[in-house]
């Protein structure tokens, strides 16, 4: 199953339409890192990683699943030999800490995208996670309201995708 996802913010999930929100950069083919674009393409749904302290019960799922820490993180950095990889926090080079103080992190799911391998500056930390109340943009990802977002990862497996525009 798959989530289709257009590039004027709504999302479709087995026949479910859901609000969206995408970067602040559009919806690009070429994405750079740090643009604030939302990659164009089909990204499969890799692993869901949720706050255990957020996250009332061990989320439902076909994924592969990981609670967070608080030294979790994800390289950003193009010039690390990590960049687009998860890293314990702190770390040498740039990299976004994935235990937030608001609750767009709760749960995430890592998409595949620019990770076999990664190509340097072609983008990092894409992933699917929980939209802000005002469903504002994001730096790239797509999310979901929390509610949506928990029906598609109890329905999601390692064959499911993101398809982007």
């Amino acid at each position: 199953m798959d989530l289709v996802v257009a590039d004027h913010g709504i999302a479709e999930w087995n026949g479910r339409h859901m609000r969206c929100a995408l970067g602040r950069g559009g919806v690009r083919a070429e994405k750079r890192e740090g643009d604030g674009a939302t990659p164009r393409g089909r990204w499969r749904m890799r692993a869901l990683l949720f706050r255990p302290d957020r996250v009332a019960r061990t989320p439902l799922t076909g994924l592969p699943l990981r609670a967070l820490r608080p030294e979790d993180g994800w390289c950003d950095d193009p010039a690390d030999p990590l960049y687009n990889k998860p890293v314990k926090l702190p770390y040498p080079a740039r990299a976004e800490r994935l235990w937030r103080d608001d609750t767009i992190y709760d749960l995430i799911v890592v998409l595949g995208y620019n990770d076999d391998p990664p190509e340097p500056g072609k983008g990092s930390a894409i992933f699917l996670h929980v939209a802000r109340p005002d469903f504002t943009p994001t730096e790239g990802c797509v999310a979901l309201g929390r509610e949506d977002l928990t029906v598609v990862i109890a329905e999601a497996g390692t064959n499911s995708y993101v398809i982007v525009g």
